[in-house]
């Protein structure tokens, strides 16, 4: 059961969503995404000297392609969220995880090697439903471009996810792998930050003046951000990966009930519905993986 570690994971993300959107409003897209990973190279880097661990990896272009499809997928859905409506921006980003049924299914029959979860596959596609009536999702023809920079982002995502899947495999493990995420977010975010500042002052500028409430806010994304990828690095590293990837759905209703809690967000029967089809569906792909195991013990 080792794919719940997903549901925490998406309830911590739910937090970093609510700090990215209240500091969104003073900070940039990549000065945030900047901030996020030195927090968390900071907090690896203390784990590391206290647990008395190693940085050192055999697998570095794993990471580096970890660490760029996931940086670029986070920047890409940013911007898709400044074109789109936000209810279309998600639901694009959530289909993350059909994209891994997808991928995870040709890669198994262009193999001959490994059967696909058809019953997990479909519990996926029932919660992408869910996902929908949750968020209505609306474009105008004028959006496409957006629209096909969220669609791009989300399988974007997928790829990151499997990466993540495929280090665990290799060996490594949970803090490595963020350390290395991170050390990519900082990275990018602090690249697209002096090109954003030359391109609007003709100067390079890495932050603006940060107030306290910024500094708490980035602080925040920041250690939230670097718990949750924990949480999900190890649930992919060592779950069942279409369970983990089905089980990442929960995190739009946490955000949900966010947004009616700080918000005061409405949901009509239709999103409920939405999101009781989400749950179901999450239950339906755990205690099906839990079955399925006892009886096949390889899986995809």
């Amino acid at each position: 059961m080792q794919s719940l570690w997903m549901l925490f994971a998406s309830f911590v993300f739910s937090l970093m969503g609510v700090c990215v959107k209240l500091a969104s409003v003073t900070t940039s897209t990549s000065e945030i995404v900047m901030c996020r990973g030195a927090v968390g190279m900071v907090m690896m880097l203390a784990l590391v000297r206290l647990r008395g661990y190693s940085l050192r990896t055999s697998f570095p272009w794993h990471h580096a392609w970890r660490g760029f499809v996931g940086v670029t997928a986070l920047s890409m859905w940013f911007y898709a969220i400044g074109e789109l409506p936000l209810a279309t921006a998600m639901t694009l980003n959530y289909m993350a995880p059909i994209w891994i049924a997808s991928i995870v299914f040709t890669l198994g029959w262009w193999h001959k090697q490994r059967r696909f979860e058809w019953g997990l596959a479909a519990a996926i596609m029932t919660s992408f439903v869910g996902v929908a009536l949750l968020l209505k999702p609306s474009m105008h023809a004028d959006q496409w471009i957006g629209g096909l920079i969220a669609l791009i982002s989300g399988f974007l995502s997928a790829l990151a996810y499997i990466q993540v899947k495929k280090l665990g495999q290799l060996g490594e493990p949970e803090y490595r792998v963020v350390f290395y995420f991170s050390a990519t977010g900082v990275i990018g975010g602090l690249l697209s930050s002096l090109v954003n500042s030359y391109l609007h002052t003709g100067e390079l500028h890495v932050l603006h003046s940060l107030s306290t409430r910024d500094f708490l806010l980035l602080l925040a994304i920041g250690i939230t951000a670097t718990i949750a990828q924990i949480a999900m690095t190890r649930a992919y590293r060592l779950g069942a990966m279409l369970v983990t990837a089905n089980l990442q759905y929960t995190g739009i209703i946490f955000s949900s009930m966010w947004g009616i809690l700080i918000w005061g967000d409405h949901l009509d029967l239709v999103g409920w519905l939405g999101i009781a089809i989400i749950l179901i569906s999450g239950i339906a792909a755990t205690f099906y993986n839990a079955r399925s195991s006892s009886s096949a013990p390889k899986k995809i």
